[in-house]
């Protein structure tokens, strides 16, 4: 079963799909080289990925657990995006030294600022383990003995490849919902420093209101450096570190890029879910994102209101507030990306024909199940999305179990426990967001998805959210750091808090109430889903079938272009400084570029950073397939040199997770050439120029 399973995987991948969508695994990647050098590329699979000598893989990081980032030199210097490297930037930032406002240049290796906890991984390899990882296992057996099999044998591969050590770390992960699994063997480095990262102007230039926009004008970037210890090899932070030797760095070319020049982004998308039947993609455009959307505006609003009149509370909140605003814009788009390519109704035609060809085989009855499990999960994945997004999201709720549970260990740090959870806390913002959370949630959720406590003491209050805040906020020990302390020294259970009460009767009924519900029927619809993978392989074997991003390495390739957002509009595929400067206002915070860089427009002082036209490019678009964790990732040309960082995607094209349209799914890129021009003619940090080896 397995080998036939192994040869209809082949099939599917070897196979033909429209445009450039897919993400592609990189120890696979001889199945798509054809079509790669028919697209331009000029490099060999083995250049892209290989155990046997250096490659370009070897260039790439998992960075920050979330992002990807890139080596840029022979010293272990490191691309990223600016809000990749945002929380470093605000942890390091004050009133005083606002490095988020103004940016940061290290001069020198020794003004290089450590960040603790930050980690970067590189991928030393990957390998198909699926027969291992199944070793034992037989038809026979129920789902939770096949969970055991897979949990054990993973187990042993993970001891087994981590054993020398040294900063190894690995992950067992399945592809096609269980019907392949991979091992991905990293080396993992934990001394990173920051090196550089421009004004939030520049850097997050735009804001909310140009996020998942085109044209885009951001400078999106920040720049670290990895450290090793004098054998090459991760250590933790270390004044006696040296900067890292990589196997491999990209080149950075600044030969600019025009209308229909190959690409390809190397990186680490996080979730996608093209396979995914018409009963979830409906639940995620008429119900999950739309309530998302507006619990996360009301939030949004009341955060803008302070930030906007307080520099001390916009630097605590900057990048609490871009968190919230990512997923917030990008569901927007999704919602109308589906609806306007009909997603729905065409999920359904392809699961009637499915199901009419899968009459009298292993796979009849599956389309069936899986819409009887979606009607029975929606009640309980719409009350989880309003715990997640309403009254869980408070802070001074999440703060009282947080705080609780840290102090309950033997070698707690008070002062260091509160003041990491106080640092960037705002009450007033707080307090407002608890009464619009606790409206919507009183609201929305039916009764028996409440817990007895809440009911009860919003009955108590009234069913007034404003009151029961005048209350909470008053008495909570949590409200404050200084109280949290008194609370401590006065000898007070923290358990009796009516913070942590609320907090702990809302948790408790999610883990017990909801939680298990999801589970149980989640993992039919995953069992029912390994299935209808398989089946839909055999309905359609002219169909290429990528697996679903999970955070692991892929490849997608693409290539330079703009596109039609709507009837009688065209976007070009590059923007330049002239629409910064058209953009510019000092009024606006997120509009207000530095006045050095207004000069350097002004007297056109652009060095070799100009183009053929004159003018210094910003960002360019391209066809790449790519989602959340391709942020950072290198934007590379026909060559393998780098060209751009992939940072976002076009509004329009937000819903390829789940469909992609060839005609508007774009990946938008920094024109790397800006950000050389950046380090050269603002920053003045020369010195990192210097170690890079730049193509003309």
């Amino acid at each position: 079963m397995r080998k036939t399973l192994t040869s209809l995987l082949a099939l599917c991948l070897a196979g033909t799909i429209m445009a450039d969508e897919g993400m592609w695994l990189p120890s696979l990647i001889s199945q798509r080289i054809d079509d790669m050098h028919e697209k331009g590329f000029h490099l060999s699979a083995e250049d892209i990925y290989s155990i046997n000598q250096a490659s370009l893989k070897d260039a790439v990081m998992l960075f920050g657990g979330g992002c990807t980032g890139e080596v840029v030199s022979s010293k272990g210097l490191v691309f990223t995006n600016h809000h990749c490297g945002y929380s470093q930037i605000q942890r390091h930032s004050s009133v005083e030294h606002d490095y988020l406002k103004d940016g940061f240049w290290a001069m020198s290796m020794e003004e290089e600022l450590p960040n603790p906890g930050l980690t970067v991984s590189f991928l030393e390899y990957m390998d198909d383990v699926t027969d291992r990882v199944l070793s034992g296992y037989s038809e026979g057996m129920s789902e939770t003995q096949r969970d055991s099999v897979v949990a054990a044998n993973s187990k042993k591969l993970i001891e087994d490849a981590t054993a020398p050590g040294k900063g190894l770390k690995a992950e067992v992960d399945a592809l096609y919902y269980g019907n392949q699994y991979f091992i991905f063997v990293f080396r993992e480095f934990r001394d990173v420093r920051l090196v550089g990262a421009p004004p939030s102007s520049i850097g997050k230039f735009g804001g909310d209101t140009d996020n998942w926009m085109w044209p885009r004008h951001t400078g999106d970037f920040s720049i670290f450096r990895i450290y090793a210890d004098a054998d090459n090899n991760p250590a933790d932070y270390s004044s006696d570190n040296i900067p890292y030797t990589p196997k491999r760095y990209f080149k950075v070319s600044a030969k600019g890029v025009h209308e229909g020049d190959f690409t390809f982004v190397y990186g680490f998308p996080g979730s996608t879910r093209e396979y995914v039947t018409s009963d979830q993609v409906r639940f995620i455009g008429e119900v999950s994102d739309p309530n998302g959307i507006r619990l996360r505006t009301k939030r949004l609003d009341i955060q803008k209101k302070y930030m906007s009149g307080d520099q001390a509370v916009r630097i605590m909140y900057s990048s609490k507030n871009a968190s919230v605003s990512n997923a917030w814009k990008k569901w927007q788009g999704e919602v109308k990306g589906i609806k306007r390519m009909n997603t729905v109704s065409r999920k359904q035609e392809y699961e009637a024909e499915f199901t009419r060809w899968a009459a009298g085989t292993r796979y009849e009855g599956v389309i069936d199940s899986l819409h009887r499990y979606y009607s029975e999960l929606e009640p309980y994945q719409t009350a989880a999305g309003y715990y997640r997004e309403s009254v869980l999201t408070t802070e001074l709720l999440r703060y009282s179990t947080g705080i609780v549970k840290a102090l309950s260990k033997d070698d707690a740090d008070t002062s260091a426990i509160l003041a990491s959870n106080y640092k960037d806390y705002c009450l007033p913002i707080d307090r407002e967001c608890f009464v619009e959370m606790v409206s919507e949630f009183g609201k929305n959720v039916p009764a028996e998805f409440l817990p007895e406590h809440f009911r009860s003491e919003y009955a108590a209050h009234g069913h007034d959210a404003a009151a029961w805040a005048d209350d909470l906020y008053t008495t909570s020990a949590f409200s404050s750091e200084s109280a949290v302390k008194a609370a401590i020294a006065e000898g007070k259970n923290l358990k009796e808090d009516a913070a942590y009460k609320l907090m702990d009767a809302l948790t408790t009924f999610y883990n017990t109430g909801i939680y298990p519900h999801l589970n149980r029927i989640n993992g039919h619809i995953t069992l029912l889903y390994r299935d209808y993978m398989r089946g839909q392989m055999e309905f359609s074997p002219e169909k290429t079938f990528y697996p679903d991003a999970n955070l692991t390495l892929r490849v997608a390739y693409g290539h330079v272009s703009g596109y039609h957002p709507a009837d009688g509009v065209y976007y070009k595929h590059q923007s330049t400084i002239e629409g910064i400067m058209q953009k510019d206002n000092p009024e606006i915070f997120d509009y207000n570029i530095p006045q050095g860089l207004r000069d350097l427009y002004a007297t056109k002082d652009y060095g070799r950073w100009a183009d053929e036209n004159g003018t210094v490019p910003v960002c360019f678009a391209a066809t790449n397939h790519t989602t959340g964790g391709n942020s950072g990732s290198p934007v590379i040309n026909a060559d393998g040199e780098l060209i751009g960082l992939n940072f976002d995607r076009v509004w329009e094209g937000t819903m390829s997770d789940i469909v992609y349209d060839p005609q508007v799914c774009r990946n938008i890129c920094l024109d790397v050439r800006y950000l050389l021009f950046i380090i050269d003619k603002l920053a003045r940090d020369t010195r990192l120029l210097d170690e890079m080896d730049i193509v003309r």
